[in-house]
């Protein structure tokens, strides 16, 4: 049995630090090298070495950064892109044609609708919305024979709504659908929806998965081989790849995913047992909640509920719009899933573009990405800015 081989049934947070890539056996390097190279020379015409051609084709950096994903998310490969958005799009041409339709969420990232609605709409692909809690309204969103992905975020971003995997994968499966997950929010180590029956998982390794707020990336995870030629086909033919620095500092935030993804939990349950409190707060959305509509659901498919928190303040936009800006030690700032607290409001920025649409969010919201930093500093700096 290889070491990759036993790597498989070792605990995630070993295979975070050892799977994709073996010490390199000349160096014996135990980190790979960030192969800084656009081509590579062949052993005579077509002789390549290790399959390496072209750095967009394949780059070794990048296939550690593949292969490390992929053991996380328990899928069969993985595959690299410059962005969660070059993953997606990617993705849909791999596995649609100008006339099919896929289901998105009512509260869908806004990237990814803006994609669907600008981009994909204009190729001739139909979209429909549903609520990704509603198992009947994904079915009943189904077009059989048309539609050929039911997509879904859980949890949504930004109204951490839960989508119970294994449900949806059945329903997507009884139409000839594909279900595809954005496991974003969760990250690997919170949840692996390959398990559950999810066809293919994405990441915007921009956010946990990197960790750090110095990179943007994205990736893809599929346990079907079919599905995969696909995937390698369009990735190599579209060209959005990750580069191999990128790779790099993806694969460097992957080893410690899981002791972050630790204290990221723990900080968001001070910051939400705080917020309940709090007279100025209307609401608070958080997964890990009794009361939120999906706290079994999440509790039975997640390990723990996530370092992302949204809040409603009484007030409404401008009580929302001060809390943002009154912030210190939070950063107001777009993105999440960096070792720093970030504060946003989703109306004003990361949702903008579905302004207007049946996908509105609250113009109240307000959403946290609560980091690794000393929880009492946190909870000190929104009761500063509430108050």
């Amino acid at each position: 049995m290889s070491e990759q081989q036993h790597l498989a049934k070792a605990g995630f947070e070993t295979r975070a630090i050892h799977a994709g890539y073996e010490p390199d056996p000349t160096t014996g390097a135990v980190i790979p090298p960030i192969y800084a190279t656009s081509t590579y020379k062949q052993d005579g015409v077509g002789g390549l070495r290790g399959g390496y051609e072209y750095s967009r084709s394949a780059n070794p950096t990048r296939t550690a950064l593949e292969g490390n994903i992929a053991a996380l998310e328990q899928g069969e490969r993985g595959f690299a892109f410059a962005s969660g958005l070059a993953a997606e799009d990617t993705l849909v041409r791999a596995l649609c044609t100008p006339g099919d339709h896929v289901v998105i969420p009512d509260d869908a990232y806004g990237g990814t609708y803006r994609l669907f609605d600008k981009v994909e709409k204009a190729w001739g692909l139909e979209h429909s919305p549903a609520a990704v809690s509603d198992v009947d309204a994904v079915r009943a969103a189904i077009r059989p024979g048309q539609t050929k992905i039911v997509w879904v975020e859980t949890p949504t971003n930004p109204l951490l709504t839960i989508g119970d995997i294994e449900a949806l994968a059945a329903v997507a499966h009884e139409a000839g659908a594909l279900l595809v997950v954005d496991n974003t929010f969760a990250s690997p180590y919170l949840q692996q929806p390959l398990t559950l029956g999810a066809d293919v998982v994405l990441h915007s390794t921009t956010k946990y998965c990197g960790g750090h707020s110095d990179v943007v990336g994205g990736a893809l995870v599929v346990r079907d081989l079919e599905i995969a030629d696909k995937v390698a086909f369009h990735q190599n033919a579209i060209g959005a790849v990750a580069g191999p620095f990128d790779a790099w500092l993806t694969l460097r935030g992957l080893k410690t995913l899981g002791v972050r993804m630790d204290r990221h939990c723990d900080n968001a349950e001070k910051v939400v047992d705080f917020l309940l409190d709090h007279p100025k707060v209307e609401q608070v959305v958080y997964p890990g909640l009794a009361s939120h509509p999906g706290h079994e659901i999440a509790a039975r498919q997640m390990k723990r509920f996530g370092g992302m928190v949204s809040f409603r303040v009484s007030g409404g936009e401008q009580a929302a719009l001060a809390v943002c800006e009154g912030t210190e030690v939070f950063t107001l700032g777009e993105s999440l899933g960096g070792v720093e607290s970030l504060i946003e409001h989703p109306g004003r920025m990361t949702h903008a573009s579905v302004a207007g649409t049946d996908l509105e969010v609250p113009a109240d919201l307000v959403r946290l990405s609560v980091g690794i930093e000393t929880a009492e500093d946190l909870v000190a700096d929104l009761d500063r800015a509430l108050g």
